[in-house]
């Protein structure tokens, strides 16, 4: 069943953060999509919206976060020290963890790069911000499997196979030309029924 935004869930919820009940907002929460959650941040008010994103955690508010139009995204981060922000973006593919760190101020980048614990995400994220925008470098996550135009369906899932033990989530395959340059970008489903 699909979730709907409705009058009555936004009153207990508003009603839920005025008596500080965590435990009852958490549970509230607990069934529904992160894009959904980010539609309700939308309809609530600033402060209520910061008040959710700082109790939930982070494996979902990091999901939240990447939903939620830059703008928005802007100013609650701007409510969130460098460490909070560390831990939301360790819960992300480098190349969502770059993109959000990216949106801040210079200063800032640095500071929640120094706050990182996952050292090899850190140099991932420093190497993805030295991309110009909109380019493959910068596109690409780290954790993504790189596949060559010229390979067979099985060629490309050996590589997947290979590399299963250094990738977390395969969400999409960049497809290089023979200078490494992208050609495309598959998704698994595209690759798995390909003939």
């Amino acid at each position: 069943m699909a979730f709907e935004i409705t009058n009555e869930f936004l009153e207990n919820l508003v009603g839920f953060i005025d008596k500080n009940n965590d435990s009852k907002i958490k549970n509230l929460f607990e069934d529904i999509h992160f894009a959904d959650i980010a539609e309700v941040l939308d309809e609530v008010s600033f402060d209520e919206a910061i008040y959710i994103i700082k109790l939930l955690d982070s494996e979902k508010t990091s999901e939240i976060l990447t939903e939620l139009d830059e703008d928005t995204r802007e100013k609650i981060l701007e409510n969130f020290s460098a460490k909070e922000i560390a831990n939301e973006v360790e819960e992300m593919d480098s190349d969502d963890a770059a993109d959000i760190i990216g949106e801040l101020s210079e200063a800032r980048q640095k500071r929640v790069i120094n706050e990182l614990e996952d050292t090899e995400l850190a140099e991932d994220i420093k190497e993805l911000l030295s991309y110009g925008d909109d380019t493959a470098g910068s596109l690409m996550a780290k954790e993504l499997v790189k596949v060559y135009e010229t390979w067979t369906v099985a060629g490309c899932m050996r590589r997947i196979r290979g590399q299963a033990q250094e990738v977390t989530r395969v969400h999409s395959i960049y497809v290089v030309d023979k200078e490494d340059k992208l050609v495309g970008r598959l998704s698994l489903k595209d690759l798995i029924v390909a003939k």
